[in-house]
C-alpha cells in the first residue's frame, strides 16, 4: 500500500473560518476525511504546523519512507530556504499545492522558494488542489 503525507503549513488549520473568499468554507479536516474514503488503497497522514522547524522536521521523518508528499507551505512558499532545503535533501517525491491561484493574489506570492526542488506545483483548484496533487503522484 503506498503511503502518502499531507503537509500543510501556517494558518492552514484555520481553513474553513479564515478569508473563506479566498480558502473557502470548509474544515480541512472533514477534506481530509473524504479523501480518505476517496483513496482507501492508499495510506493518508496528515500533519499541520505553523511552526518552520516542525515542518521540516515532518519532511526530514517522513522524506525517505513515503511515497509521497502533498505540501502546501502556506506563507513559507515564499520565505523558506530552510523548507526549501528540506526538500531537496529527501528523496520522497514532494507536491507543492495551493488553495489558491498565488499567481494572481499580491506579488509576494508570485514566487516559490520550493517550487523549482518540487516534482510539481498545483494551484487554484481549492482543496482540490490536494486531490489533484495525490493522482499527480499515482501516475
Amino acid at each position: 500500500m503506498q503511503k502518502f503525507l499531507l503537509l500543510n503549513g501556517p494558518n492552514l488549520n484555520l481553513l474553513g473560518k479564515r478569508e473563506k473568499g479566498i480558502y473557502g468554507d470548509t474544515d480541512f479536516l472533514n477534506y481530509y476525511d473524504t479523501l480518505r474514503k476517496r483513496y482507501p488503497n492508499i495510506e493518508l497522514e496528515y500533519f499541520q504546523s505553523n511552526v518552520e522547524g516542525e515542518i521540516i522536521n515532518k519532511l526530514h521523518q517522513t522524506g525517505y519512507s513515503y511515497d509521497g508528499i502533498i505540501l502546501n507551505a502556506g506563507a513559507y512558499t515564499h520565505t523558506s530556504v530552510a523548507i526549501r532545503d528540506a526538500i531537496a535533501a529527501i528523496t520522497t517525491p514532494v507536491v507543492e499545492v495551493h488553495i489558491s491561484n498565488i499567481l494572481t493574489r499580491e506579488n509576494f506570492r508570485h514566487s516559490s522558494m520550493i517550487g523549482p526542488v518540487c516534482r510539481g506545483s498545483i494551484m487554484g483548484f481549492g482543496l482540490d488542489s490536494y486531490r489533484l496533487g495525490i493522482e499527480s503522484l499515482l501516475k
